[in-house]
């Protein structure tokens, strides 16, 4: 599989399934064990497998000698699904997608959960045209954690726990197994991010700080969170913006929000930042001239989107103004790096100092360890939990809404359990079994259930 086809959902292809009207049984165990196809049947349950293929052949639409279904297949899995049809006299036909209707989602990958996988499954089900964020998830998440959670030896904890996931020497945790590499990402993150810090396990000067104190010098650290979500904010838009062009073409892009018009947007914001700290007229008139431009194509887009009319004009507008607000507010939110990241160090910074207030060699020693031990532990845990939560909200609210702007629908092949007649356990065949006993058994009339 290359690294594209991971990026976007599998290509489907609508189909009708036929056959003769007396072939439909077997036409169902062949689909059943293709397992591929998406079968548009009538909602409801069934106790027994026998139910189940009674009533998919009850939803046949029966015309003249030939019954059939229609459904959705993976595209790559086409010619393997026509070959088995075509053993029983039946054929898979590929036919234009309806308008308006959205092919399901399958996205490339191992069948059992990963973290990128989690990650956005969680959000919604990733739209049949968009890119799959999944990889962005990943790394974005993984970096947002390990700035909050910047600490060596609680890095280095973290992705220990993460190796003993992945070999599954914890047997609670061994179905999350694919789990261990992304917490070990974290913790190794977390880890660089602390010798940057200079933390190991708080300020215990056992290794040199390599970029700043995050106590000695909050603001800097606030702008740097900043600038980190502002790259972040500026990859989802460019990903929103393909995204975009796939669902609605180039115009449908230009004018929205999360499109081109967007990004014009972030630019202006970003000239007239540089303009202001550099002092540099030129930036202040780009990002005056920009921000026009991004401004009346987000307005006409909106203006299209409500309806048109005197209402639609007061909607686009109250809705541009939320807009820049909302830019304004995604940019300030990741401030919440550096301040997380900050209330990381002030816990063990407490915890460091209340051990060396503790120790002496004495009867105190013993009351130091412990309470380094403790006070390690229980800020581990609270800011694990803090961290994790936290970069899931930014992961969401801040990057996420500007890449998907609906849901899809998952793709669920109708795959039940084959009744025992048709298993061909017994034999040793698959579909041609089937077909060799549904042959030898009378032929039941039209519309009955043989």
């Amino acid at each position: 599989m290359s690294w594209r086809s991971s990026l976007t959902p599998t290509r489907m292809e609508r189909v009708a399934l036929v056959a003769p009207a007396d072939r439909v049984r077997p036409m169902l165990v062949a689909i059943a064990k293709h397992g591929g196809v998406e079968l548009a049947l009538p909602t409801g349950s069934a106790e027994t497998a026998n139910e189940e293929f009674a009533r998919a052949e009850r939803a046949a639409v029966v015309s003249g000698p030939v019954a059939g279904y229609v459904g959705w297949t993976p595209a790559p899995r086409l010619p393997e699904l026509s070959a088995g049809l075509d053993v029983i006299g039946a054929a898979a036909v590929p036919i234009a997608q309806p308008r308006g209707e959205q092919p399901p989602t399958q996205l490339a990958g191992p069948k059992r959960p990963t973290a990128r996988r989690i990650l956005v499954d969680t959000y919604g089900v990733v739209p049949y045209d968009d890119v799959d964020p999944g990889w962005l998830a990943a790394a974005s998440y993984v970096l947002m954690f390990g700035i909050m959670f910047g600490d060596v030896g609680h890095g280095l904890v973290l992705a220990l726990a993460g190796v003993a996931v992945a070999a599954g020497w914890i047997k609670p945790m061994r179905r999350y197994r694919r789990l261990g590499g992304f917490i070990i990402a974290a913790g190794v993150v977390a880890a660089l991010v602390g010798l940057l810090y200079g933390e190991f396990f708080g300020p215990t000067g056992v290794v040199p700080t390599l970029w700043l104190d995050p106590l000695a010098q909050p603001i800097t650290l606030m702008v740097v969170g900043m600038l980190v979500g502002a790259a972040l904010l500026a990859i989802s838009m460019v990903v929103g913006a393909i995204n975009r062009v796939r669902e609605g073409g180039w115009g449908f892009a230009l004018y929205s929000r999360s499109g081109i018009a967007g990004i014009l947007l972030y630019l202006a914001v970003a000239f007239a930042a540089g303009g202001v700290t550099f002092g540099a007229v030129a930036l202040d008139i780009a990002a005056g001239a920009v921000g026009l431009l991004a401004l009346a194509a987000i307005f006409v887009g909106l203006y299209v989107e409500s309806g048109g009319g005197g209402m639609g004009v007061m909607q686009a507008a109250i809705e541009l103004v939320d807009t820049v607000i909302r830019l304004g507010s995604n940019l300030i939110s990741f401030a919440r790096l550096a301040a997380f990241g900050l209330t990381h160090a002030a816990l063990t910074m407490v915890v460091w100092q209340g051990t060396s207030g503790l120790w002496h060699a004495d009867w105190r020693a013993p009351l130091a360890i412990l309470l380094f031990l403790v006070g390690n532990a229980v800020t581990f845990g609270l800011e694990l939990l803090v961290a994790g939560i936290q970069a899931l909200r930014l992961e969401y609210y801040e990057l996420f809404s500007r890449i998907l702007l609906g849901e899809g629908r998952a793709f669920r092949p109708w795959a039940p359990a084959l009744p025992m007649e048709e298993t061909g356990a017994e034999t040793g065949s698959a579909v041609g079994t089937a077909t060799a006993q549904t042959a030898t058994e009378p032929i039941a009339p039209e519309g009955a259930i043989p």
